[in-house]
């Protein structure tokens, strides 16, 4: 996984190429089982599409080294997806009849039989129980023991331009645990880990914008640079502020009094508190008050280098700002993961799911489709039902690569956002008036052109793409039941006659040329530790603003859980007022801002970089009329968090 922000220093997502799966191909090669032996259930998904015949480099040796996860399907998996469907949909006489934590592990989760028997049957082929949780049974051993344990043979495999282990058929359990199992992660050994993109400055590095700056949309013309489109463009804002936000999404009076958010990322910053407390106060939040802000963590961290953990300080820093300027009385609880691996982050999700630590979940962090094996989809969309039969709603950040196609050659959505049990949450360019007034907004997408030598034209305008909001049609996820009808179907046919997900739901400020105002403490040159304030985006910062618009929407609910909120999201389109339906040209002319740079990220010593920013121009992907790939239904309008009052 990786976290989904837009580049301050140039607007642009620096995401390193991530090798590309390849279509799969039955390899015909025997199981380690004997044929006529017992009866055996296959665990679909648990070979990776990259596990191909032409990719086969010979066995892997027995004594190499395997940890896997067996997940347990619970008592009652069909019925988990059924309830957890039945309870968000506003046309179920079900809806809103949410289960407590206990109840809906007692209800759906393994029973202590079927946790007994798991691991009697991983014991007797040999591998050892590191761990056992209400979800998984964790174990460790050789390769000889893994294929005894699944039934398969372990080969290497070229991805890319490395070699991997993985399983060489679908792994399979005995069927006399009568389906205790639901998947099997880890047989693969190709990282499945959320990759940083550079697009915040870590705490050690400081970062700041130079000006000249308009304070709100089109405040201060560039009255001596080039025009773009046949006029003048006014300079990019210094960072949009939660005074702005909640005017131009509707927030009311409402304030997210008694509701609660958790933020998941990776890690955690140690100076998130005082930044966040500090940033509050200069920039006219209420102040946060004591026992408002939680963080749980794990006891130990893992793989702090190779997930860049300093990196993800300031990515945790965006989020709480984010969620506490636009809510700002609704509790906040960070859950940290230990790393940047699947594997930890479904832990911190499923803490927040077994503790019910809160109702509205914002997560900034994810990963091409591509790269996605169905084992950890099933996973994590295991948690996102448990957490719906309870009423937690899980809202993710779309992607900065637009079609993807220009950071990996392929058109594709992310994941976890194309999961059809979130809430994948789109990103726009935001103009919001004198007078706090929203004016309009387009889909976000990005092409920039740089000053020419002569200072009297923009070179190669209006230049290249550079970041725009994720979206498109998933290649795996089925249409959901709620996106018919209301998703073109130009859209939902695009990978499949059948229909499939299209991301993403819904969208809310994104382009970090109108992005959002944050505060974090940084290391200057001189060596001392400062806080210090920057302007940012990506659909990292539209994640945490939706979720914080759904807190005031609960509030307004009367404190009622909205719960996975993508039925009753979209049972609300098309009603007058409740969203902005967002378009690339929402003035009838193509937009830009000006942007001027400090080319070493800090003061104008190495001198200063002058750009234009074009605006709507998302890769392949549109914003129009009705529900489209970059925006969703649309975003939040002033009628939206007045749409759950009960009357």
């Amino acid at each position: 996984m990786r976290s989904n922000r837009a580049k301050v220093r140039a607007g642009v997502s620096m995401a390193a190429t991530l090798p590309m799966i390849a279509g799969a191909l039955a390899l015909g090669i025997p199981t380690a089982h004997a044929a006529d032996g017992p009866a055996r259930d296959a665990l679909k998904g648990t070979r990776p599409a990259w596990a191909t015949a032409k990719a086969d480099k010979g066995a892997t040796s027995n004594d190499a080294q395997v940890k896997a996860r067996v997940y347990l399907a619970g008592r009652d998996a069909a019925g988990l997806s059924a309830y957890a469907k039945a309870v968000s949909d506003p046309n179920s006489p079900l809806y809103g009849k949410f289960l407590s934590a206990k109840k809906a592990q007692a209800r759906f989760g393994a029973t202590k039989a079927q946790v007994a028997a798991v691991k009697s049957w991983l014991k007797s082929a040999g591998l050892t129980v590191t761990e056992v949780t209400s979800h998984y049974v964790a174990v460790s051993g050789d390769v000889a023991a893994a294929e005894k344990a699944f039934g398969t043979q372990f080969h290497n495999f070229a991805k890319g331009s490395k070699t991997y282990r993985a399983p060489a058929t679908t792994a399979s359990a005995p069927a006399g645990l009568q389906g205790a199992v639901l998947t099997v992660t880890g047989l693969d050994n190709a990282p499945h880990k959320a990759h940083h993109k550079d697009q915040l400055p870590p705490p050690d590095a400081v970062f700041k914008n130079s000006g000249p700056f308009s304070s709100y949309y089109g405040s201060k013309i560039a009255s001596t640079l080039p025009d773009a489109y046949g006029q003048k463009v006014p300079y990019a804002i210094k960072g949009y502020t939660g005074k702005q936000l909640r005017s131009a999404y509707g927030a009311g009076g409402y304030t997210g009094k008694h509701v609660r958010i958790a933020i998941t990322d990776a890690y955690a910053s140690p100076t998130i508190a005082f930044d966040a407390g500090k940033y509050a106060v200069k920039n006219g939040d209420a102040a946060w008050k004591t026992g408002q802000l939680h963080q749980v963590l794990p006891k130990n961290y893992t793989k702090t280098e190779e997930c860049g953990a300093a990196g993800w300080y300031g990515e945790e820093t965006l989020d709480v700002e984010a969620v506490h300027a636009v809510a700002p009385a609704a509790d906040v609880t960070y859950v940290g993961a230990a790393s940047c691996y699947d594997d930890d982050l479904l832990d911190s999700l499923s803490k927040i799911v077994d503790g019910h630590l809160a109702d509205i979940v914002s997560n900034s962090w994810g990963d091409i489709e591509a790269n996605q094996t169905p084992d950890l989809l099933a996973a994590y969309d295991q948690v996102f039902q448990l957490g719906a039969v309870q009423g937690i709603g899980f809202y993710f950040s779309s992607g900065d690569n637009g079609d993807e196609v220009a950071n990996t050659g392929v058109k594709q959505v992310d994941t976890p956002a194309n999961s059809s049990w979130v809430t994948a949450v789109g990103g726009t360019s935001l103009a919001v008036g004198k007078g706090d007034k929203y004016q309009w907004e387009t889909g976000w997408g990005t092409e920039k052109a740089t000053l020419s030598a002569d200072g009297k034209s923009w070179t190669n305008f209006p230049g290249a793409y550079t970041s725009g909001a994720g979206g498109g049609t998933s290649k795996t996820v089925p249409q959901p039941y709620y996106q018919k009808n209301i998703v073109p179907k130009t859209l939902a046919t695009a990978n499949n006659a059948a229909g499939n997900r299209v991301v993403p739901d819904i969208a809310a400020i994104a382009d970090p040329n109108t992005g959002f105002l944050v505060g974090q403490t940084q290391t200057f040159p001189d060596g001392t530790e400062q806080y210090s304030e920057y302007r940012i985006g990506g659909t990292s910062l539209a994640a945490p603003v939706i979720a914080a618009v759904q807190a005031l929407a609960q509030e307004a609910r009367g404190g009622k859980a909205l719960g996975f909120a993508n039925p009753a999201i979209y049972a609300k389109y098309g009603k007058n007022g409740v969203f902005h339906d967002v378009t690339d040209n929402p003035t009838g002319s193509a937009l830009a801002v000006a942007r001027i740079d400090f080319v070493n990220g800090f003061d104008a010593a190495d001198g200063l970089a002058t750009s234009v920013r074009s605006l709507g121009k998302d890769s392949s992907l549109s914003a129009v009329k009705g529900y489209d790939d970059v925006t969703g239904v649309g975003s939040p309008a002033n009628g939206y968090v007045q749409s759950y009052r009960r009357h």
